[in-house]
């Protein structure tokens, strides 16, 4: 079922603004429509799709978060969505990661110049960079614990209308639901079903596992505990344009090496900066 036609202002057009309830029923339908009939695998990104379906933006994604050390892209509803979710993840940086420290909705509404530009300012240039002018990010879970955001993004600069901040934290709610809930949904599907459920978080969580890997062989090299070894593989991934997962996969497959630094400058037996080896 498609989204109500909406003015500018999140209202119905001739009459005045639905109720929650209705709101809420209409999100419900549009949902189950949404993944009714398909392939399990395909549910997460059918997710994000009839989020934008839903509210006035251009794109969407689902963020898994355990820890600062424990990030899964879910499910994204395109590229740039993916794009932005593993930017936030490498910078450390930016409203899914202030989301996550607040238990609390982070709306930026522009990132090309104002407030929302200087609280993360190497993010908002990649976001503008990529053309993305605001983001909203809404944490998943609890006010006491978040497990992941829902991110979404919009190609121009403004903020939500109150109607669609309601649909966005129902929307919110639903997927927080889904995300809870997928081992008992596993456990009451038949067998082939129930694989496929599982391989929504298992293939979220596939490249991360892979920095977790290699988050340890860094604390191994350098003697840090995780938290330092993941910033050192943020930075390194900063500077040379890259992902945290890109770098991990690097250090797993020992195609690169940390090394403790031994002073400023460049190592004299290699030319390479000190605490860098290999690629």
């Amino acid at each position: 079922m498609r989204p109500e036609p909406r003015d500018d202002k999140g209202g119905q057009e001739g009459g005045d603004l639905p109720s929650e309830e209705d709101d809420r029923r209409r999100i419900t339908e549009d949902l189950t429509a949404a993944t009714l009939g398909i392939d399990a695998r395909q549910v997460p990104e059918a997710l994000c799709r009839a989020c934008v379906r839903l509210l006035p933006i251009s794109g969407a994604s689902v963020s898994i978060s355990a820890s600062q050390a424990l990030h899964a892209v879910w499910c994204a509803s395109d590229s740039t969505a993916a794009r932005l979710a593993e930017a936030q993840y490498t910078l450390g940086d930016g409203p899914c990661q202030s989301a996550l420290a607040l238990t609390a909705p982070v709306l930026a509404a522009d990132l090309s110049q104002g407030p929302d530009a200087h609280r993360w300012p190497v993010f908002a240039q990649q976001a503008v960079h990529l053309g993305v002018r605001a983001v909203f990010s809404l944490p998943l879970g609890t006010s006491a614990q978040a497990v992941g955001t829902l991110d979404l993004y919009r190609a121009a600069s403004g903020g939500l209308s109150e109607r669609d901040l309601r649909i966005a934290l129902l929307v919110r709610d639903a997927v927080t639901f889904a995300v809870l809930n997928l081992h008992s949904v596993t456990a009451h599907r038949p067998r082939g079903e129930a694989e496929g459920v599982a391989s929504w978080v298992a293939a979220a969580e596939a490249d991360h596992t892979e920095v977790h890997q290699a988050i340890g062989m860094v604390m191994v090299q350098l003697g840090m505990d995780p938290d330092q070894a993941l910033d050192r593989m943020r930075a390194r991934a900063f500077t040379q344009g890259r992902t945290v997962s890109e770098v991990a996969s690097d250090v797993v497959a020992r195609r690169f090496r940390f090394r403790p630094e031994t002073g400023r400058g460049r190592d004299p037996q290699n030319g390479r900066p000190d605490g860098a080896e290999g690629r």
